[in-house]
This record gives structure tokens, C-alpha cells and sequence, in this order.
């Protein structure tokens, strides 16, 4: 790609209900990246998103099951291109800022390029999300390690390989967290770029819930767990049961060391059951964790089996700061 050639990259932008800000982000990145596809993706929309997208160029396709997840793998399926932009459709993201993504995405031969949100964290309109942001990103890094800041941000460029390797399950919001989770597990090179993050304007509504969809990234966090990390999950679970089992083995022991009698048999025999389920979820945990393991090879091996994409120069990008995440 030259410096200002866009004809390989699509834009996607899921939307629902967005049709008072996305003729605007239509002509945006329209403006920002000339000769690139844009397309919109309807996720059943009854104030008009579609006719307003359609109007202002965007080609205009269908997801009838509702959820952002099912949008972004039906995205990722249809579409062909050799860097990809996805954005959201409410106006928030600056289309102007997908050039910074797409110089960073190729000078540094990345996967994903993230465009965190500035203040996020600390703006005051959002105090229930901003906690929500700060507690996951603080899990997050607990659970698979450093190199996220904002799991998050919509804003994101992705290479073509990382799009057509990523196993998508996903049904909702929780989406992009599973995106970070699959570069995190394949050590796939990520940066993030910090952006200016804009409200809503007037008329448009947020779809997001901070209780509701806070409570699906958790069960997530808590099945991506199980599945990348058996061995740190099953392995704290058969923790929890062997601490319940020395709870209530240890004052039969201490009885029968004084006594030579053991005078509380039921409560030997349940604390042995304990201990056995406790060996029993430890050696699950032990085989799961092979499985994951011989998983990642596969997955490795299907994301070096596409396409390079054609790293080139996307001219002068704006001068932020930029911060290389190599998930570990």
C-alpha cells in the first residue's frame, strides 16, 4: 500500500439504533481514508440507521441476531481486506484518528492496533463505567498478564491475519475482551494508541448496561479463564477444597492424636471426600491444561497459515504516544 492508498482497507461499524450520528461517521471516515469500503452493520435498527448509512455511501449489510458479538463474526467472515478498521457508530471515535491506527498497525508489523480512550477512567459522566473500566482492566491483567489498558475500546485496527484467526464466540459487548484474550494467548503483537473519546450527542443513547453487560464480561473473564489457564482455574477451585478439608480433618486429628479414638467419624469421612474431589479437580486441571496447550499450537499455526498482509507506509500519523503491548 502507498501513503495515501486506502483500497485495501474496510471500515466496520456495528450499529443499532444509531441513525442521528451515522451518515455523519460514514462521511468521516470517508473523508479520513479515500478509496476505503465502508460498511455498516445493521444489528435490527428501527429508527432508520440503515437508510442513513446507505445515503451517505456506506454499503449496508444485515445481522438479524441481535448482540454486538454476532455482528463483529459475521463482520470478520464476510469481509475480505488486508487491514481493517472497526469503529463504533454513535460518534464517540474520531474517524480522522483510524490514519494513526492504520501507521501504526504497519510500521510496526502489528496484529491489533488499540485506540485507548483518554479519560476514560476518570470522566465523571460516566461514573458507572468508568468504575466498571478500571475493576475489568484491573482483572484482566490479573488473570492473563500485562499489555492491555482498555479491553474495551472499540476503536481498533487488526490485521488480516488476526481477523481471520480469531475464533469468535462471543454474542455481545463482552467481544472485545475476547479479542484481547486471543492476542494475549497466541502472543500476537499489540499496540495501543491513546485517541481523544468524545460523548454521545444529543439524541443518541448508550446500549450498554452497566450491571446486565458488567455481569456477562465477568462470566467472559471467567469461561476464557477456564479455558486458557485450566490449570490456574481448576488448580485454585482444588485449593479452595483442600483448605475445607484440613478445616474439618484437622480437630479429628487433633482429637485422635490426644484420645487415640476418633469420635467425630462423619466428619473424618466428609473431610476425605473433600480431599479426594480436591485430587480429583487438581488432575483435571493437569490434563485440561495439556489440551489448552496443544489448542494455542493449533490456533498458532492457523493464524501463520494466512495471507501476510502487504505492511507498507501510511504516510505522517499524528504524534501520540504509542505503546507496544507484546501480550505475554
Amino acid at each position: 500500500m502507498g501513503s495515501t492508498d486506502y483500497r485495501n482497507v474496510a471500515v466496520l461499524l456495528p450499529c443499532y439504533n444509531e441513525a442521528s450520528t451515522i451518515a455523519s461517521v460514514v462521511r468521516g471516515f470517508q473523508l479520513a481514508l479515500p478509496d476505503a469500503k465502508v460498511y455498516v452493520y445493521d444489528n435490527n435498527s428501527t429508527d432508520g440507521t440503515a437508510l442513513a448509512a446507505l445515503l451517505a455511501g456506506a454499503e449496508v449489510l444485515q445481522e438479524r441476531r441481535q448482540g454486538k458479538g454476532h455482528v463483529v463474526r459475521r463482520m470478520f467472515a464476510d469481509i475480505n481486506a488486508e487491514i481493517y478498521i472497526m469503529a463504533d457508530g454513535d460518534g464517540t471515535y474520531t474517524p480522522a484518528d483510524a490514519v494513526t491506527l492504520i501507521h501504526t498497525l504497519q510500521t510496526e508489523r502489528a496484529d491489533m492496533v488499540v485506540g485507548t480512550r483518554k479519560g476514560v477512567h476518570e470522566d465523571a459522566g460516566r461514573r458507572g463505567h468508568a468504575l466498571g473500566n478500571r475493576v475489568f482492566n484491573g482483572l484482566y491483567r490479573f488473570l492473563f498478564g500485562p499489555g492491555f489498558t482498555d479491553i474495551f475500546s472499540g476503536y481498533r485496527a487488526f490485521s488480516r491475519r488476526f481477523v481471520k484467526s480469531f475464533p469468535a464466540v462471543s454474542t455481545g459487548f463482552e467481544i472485545e475482551t475476547e479479542m484481547s484474550v486471543h492476542a494475549s494467548r497466541l502472543h500476537l503483537t499489540v499496540i495501543e494508541r491513546e485517541l481523544d473519546y468524545g460523548r454521545r450527542p444529543e439524541g443518541s443513547h448508550s446500549k450498554l448496561s452497566t450491571l446486565k453487560d458488567g455481569a456477562r464480561i465477568l462470566w467472559m473473564l471467567a469461561m476464557l479463564t477456564k479455558e486458557t489457564r485450566p490449570f490456574a482455574f481448576f488448580g485454585a477451585i482444588a485449593a479452595a477444597f483442600l483448605l475445607a478439608s484440613i478445616t474439618f480433618m484437622t480437630p479429628v486429628l487433633m482429637e485422635y492424636f490426644a484420645t487415640g479414638l476418633v469420635l467425630r467419624l462423619p466428619t473424618w469421612v466428609f473431610s476425605m471426600a473433600l480431599l479426594m474431589i480436591s485430587l480429583l479437580i487438581f488432575t483435571a486441571g493437569l490434563i485440561l491444561d495439556s489440551l489448552s496447550r496443544a489448542r494455542v499450537e493449533q490456533l498458532r499455526l492457523h493464524y501463520m497459515s494466512q495471507p501476510l498482509t502487504a505492511y507498507g507506509h501510511a504516510g505522517q500519523a499524528p504524534d501520540n504516544t504509542s505503546k507496544v503491548a507484546n501480550a505475554a
